[in-house]
């Protein structure tokens, strides 16, 4: 009887040092070896070799998912060790065509797509690009879709109007096409450690304390004529990530508009 006993704890004590190392090995890389082999959802997103678009596809991968990225460039230039785990497509959104090969399986797209010019660039690359993408994706069967957009800055709105004016077409067509199954989120200033090139901003020195300080003044604030939009609080990239990845997966998530204030209620997730 005591040799059976033994022998059962040996066996438990095992089956607990196994289950141990899967969740050592998990947390040090993005759980595709654990809990993540088991999820069906499969992430795809626009500009994922971006700023922001960097730290949703490690986000996602951290949460298990499988996760690919589409852009113009394809794989992304980071030699970071997640960097590996995402399945890079080159593409063009101004080229539908070259988008379809990526939807292929894809259950929800994330699109970080944007970008400065001319007013005439910015309504194409802010509008159309993302309006493509909006429309080949819900051709494509996709379940839902996240757009990162931008918060409303009052006066300068006016001075990148192309800017503004191709984020709110996409946002649009986003809810005409996806409904209840499509979000968009408005952050504003977005901070964390950018990477351009070889060097690293620590854009965290600046925005990091303004928004513990902004979060802290009601949200009417805001509305004040002329001041109130700069009021707006920054928020973290780590933040604008995790909102991202649920809103993307969580079918519960709110969908519409999600404000800075919304973004900010989202606890934020370790890197």
């Amino acid at each position: 009887m005591f040799r059976s006993l033994i022998r059962a704890r040996s066996q438990s004590s095992s089956s607990l040092v196994t289950m141990s190392s899967i969740t050592q090995r998990g947390n040090s890389r993005p759980l595709s070896e654990a809990a993540g082999s088991h999820s069906s959802d499969k992430i795809l997103v626009l500009g994922g070799n971006g700023y922001v678009g960097s730290h949703i596809c490690k986000e996602a991968l951290r949460q298990g998912f499988s996760v690919s990225s589409l852009s113009r460039s394809g794989r992304s230039s980071l030699h970071d060790s997640w960097a590996n785990d995402v399945t890079w497509h080159q593409g063009d959104l101004l080229a539908p065509e070259s988008l379809k090969p990526a939807l292929e399986g894809i259950t929800s797209v994330i699109s970080c797509v944007g970008g400065f010019g001319s007013n005439s660039q910015m309504v194409r690359i802010n509008g159309t690009a993302n309006i493509n993408a909006v429309k080949a994706a819900a051709e494509g069967g996709v379940k839902r879709f996240v757009y990162i957009s931008a918060a409303d800055f009052g006066v300068i709105n006016n001075l990148i109007r192309g800017y503004f004016q191709g984020k709110r077409a996409t946002e649009a067509e986003i809810l005409d096409k996806f409904g209840n199954r499509g979000t968009v989120l408005r952050p504003g200033f977005i901070h964390g450690t950018r990477q351009v090139g070889s060097i690293k901003l620590p854009l965290s020195l600046i925005g990091a304390p303004l928004e513990m300080v902004l979060k802290l003044f009601p949200k009417e604030v805001t509305k004040i004529p002329l001041i109130g939009p700069l009021l707006i609080p920054p928020v973290s990239v780590k933040s604008v990530a995790g909102t991202a990845v649920k809103a993307a997966v969580d079918p519960e998530f709110a969908s519409g508009v999600v404000d800075v204030y919304q973004i900010l209620q989202h606890k934020t997730t370790p890197s």
